[in-house]
């Protein structure tokens, strides 16, 4: 990717990660598990760098950035379990693309409050310098990053 900005990056992540679960939905059974593999690797990549750079910088950076910050977290979280019991029966387990749904709803809904809340602000509290610079750290913080 080379977005240098980072919303644009981010941005850019959300519509990869929508078209993984696009791509575990309509996978033939034998092909899923590889594309759930990918789907979990750029979620676990993607909130690694979130969380070590995009929340820092947006709780000091915009209006009522903790509360922001942590009501991001939360959701985080609640994606992070299901995905772990996703991860852990494997995608042939019986009830896989029921909790398949589950996980994807709470991931967008997740992704929708970070763009609306979290992007919107920081765009508009950041030079673009700094989001330059936020990118940077992004990208190298996924090299970093664990894939689980």
């Amino acid at each position: 990717m080379g977005e240098t900005d980072v919303i644009d990056l981010l941005l850019a992540q959300h519509a990869m990660i929508r078209d993984l679960f696009d791509e575990v939905e309509q996978a033939p059974a034998d092909k899923r598990g590889e594309a759930f593999t990918r789907l979990v690797r750029l979620l676990a990549v993607h909130e690694t760098a979130e969380e070590e750079i995009v929340h820092p910088y947006a709780r000091r950076k915009i209006d009522g950035g903790d509360a922001v910050v942590e009501d991001r977290l939360e959701e985080e979280n609640q994606a992070k379990h299901l995905l772990m019991r996703l991860d852990e029966a494997g995608p042939d387990a019986p009830d896989f693309m029921k909790n398949l749904l589950l996980l994807r709803t709470a991931v967008e809904a997740h992704a929708r409050s970070e763009e609306r809340y979290e992007f919107t602000q920081l765009r508009g509290h950041t030079s673009e310098a700094e989001r330059r610079s936020m990118a940077t750290g992004v990208k190298a913080a996924e090299a970093m990053a664990p894939t689980h």
